[in-house]
């Protein structure tokens, strides 16, 4: 039997061969769970929610029931996390929710047009640390907390052998806005006061690519595995957007932050929920087993295929409504089929997102045989 130690550096051979396009013994399979976790362990969300460490040993509790994964999306859970990223507040269970309700992300007019002119005079990070505060009431002890845990979590499911894909992070700045702001009011503004929106973003921009800049080079300096940038977004998609807000208000610091990332030699995973098929072509700016295209299973796989098969690595798609609804065979049929599509390779196998509360336990081991086979 092997140790963790071997587990380790079997998956992550397999998952960056994937990536990159070389032949491997099978396909490797991603675990991307947080409340599923909670449900199928018998925890109370509540509990799930207010315990980082038992959310970590409740996650790691219920990955190792499934034999052999090859990583951990989420090592720990935090909700209010959303926060920071998204300036909206959010509703807890066993809070403002019932103890075993999902918990939400509520989105309202946070940010008003006010405070683009503060942003522009200040700085980002000035008036976010403000905002955070005195707005939305962040607990910074427990955002401390939770990034002190990380690196140890991290290390728990590694030395158990599962890889935890993320050595930096940096979403596309204009979730910041378009949820603080609402998407409706954003929307309005792109087309009120486009240019001031574009250099608020700009000053956003800037600021964080400096951050992720650091945390490159931190990455580097401590030979984090695998060496994968998390980006992407969760609406970004040009559904939202017509082609040419998209291209000015999203695409152009996509890919200003992807390309930071491949330069520092790191592999870049958007995580692109939503339809983003009309948007594939722009993708092929960036080299060849450079980036892994995430999705939640709303992008056309076939026109995915056309346009980026054999050049970017696809990782996904089973859908949540699969595995809260199917059969075990549907969804074994499903991954199967999918990983017959790729040929092999170029395909992390994954939930569409992440998998969700109600899914069925039989399911996601489902998923997981069709690719270990076991």
């Amino acid at each position: 039997m092997k140790n963790g130690e071997e587990l380790y550096n079997e998956h992550l051979d397999r998952y960056m061969k994937t990536v990159e396009f070389k032949k491997t013994d099978r396909t490797p399979v991603m675990f991307n769970a947080d409340s599923f976790c909670a449900k199928h362990m018998g925890v109370k969300l509540s509990d799930f929610v207010s315990s980082l460490q038992l959310s970590c040993n409740t996650i790691f509790k219920s990955v190792s029931q499934f034999g052999d994964v090859d990583g951990c999306a989420n090592t720990v859970a935090n909700p209010l996390m959303f926060s920071l990223g998204l300036l909206s507040h959010v509703k807890l269970p066993g809070k403002e929710l019932s103890e075993n309700e999902m918990w939400q992300v509520v989105e309202a007019e946070n940010l008003n047009v006010d405070d683009y002119d503060t942003i522009l005079s200040k700085g980002w990070n000035n008036f976010l640390q403000d905002f955070l505060v005195s707005r939305l009431k962040v607990d910074f002890d427990t955002v401390k907390a939770t990034m002190d845990l990380q690196p140890i979590a991290a290390k728990k499911f590694e030395d158990a052998g599962y890889i935890a894909p993320m050595s930096a992070f940096m979403g596309n700045v204009t979730e910041h806005i378009s949820f603080g702001r609402s998407l409706p009011k954003f929307i309005r503004d792109l087309y009120k006061m486009p240019d001031k929106v574009e250099a608020v973003l700009d000053v956003i921009q800037e600021e964080e690519i400096a951050q992720l800049k650091e945390q490159l080079k931190a990455a580097k300096e401590a030979k984090k595995q695998p060496p994968i940038m998390l980006g992407g977004s969760c609406r970004g998609a040009s559904e939202f957007f017509t082609p040419k807000l998209w291209e000015r208000f999203i695409w152009r610091y996509m890919k200003e932050t992807t390309d930071v990332a491949i330069e520092a030699g790191f592999k870049v995973m958007f995580h692109v929920d939503s339809n983003w098929t009309r948007d594939l072509e722009y993708f092929t700016a960036f080299p060849k087993g450079s980036c892994i295209f995430e999705s939640d299973g709303v992008t056309n796989k076939e026109k995915f295929l056309k346009v980026l098969g054999g050049r970017m690595c696809f990782k996904g798609d089973v859908p949540a409504g699969m595995l809260a609804l199917a059969t075990p065979d549907e969804v074994y049929n499903y991954c199967t089929k999918l990983i017959n599509e790729f040929g092999g390779t170029g395909l992390i196998l994954s939930s569409g997102c992440t998998i969700p509360s109600n899914a069925k336990v039989e399911n996601v081991q489902a998923m997981i045989c069709a690719a270990t086979g076991k």
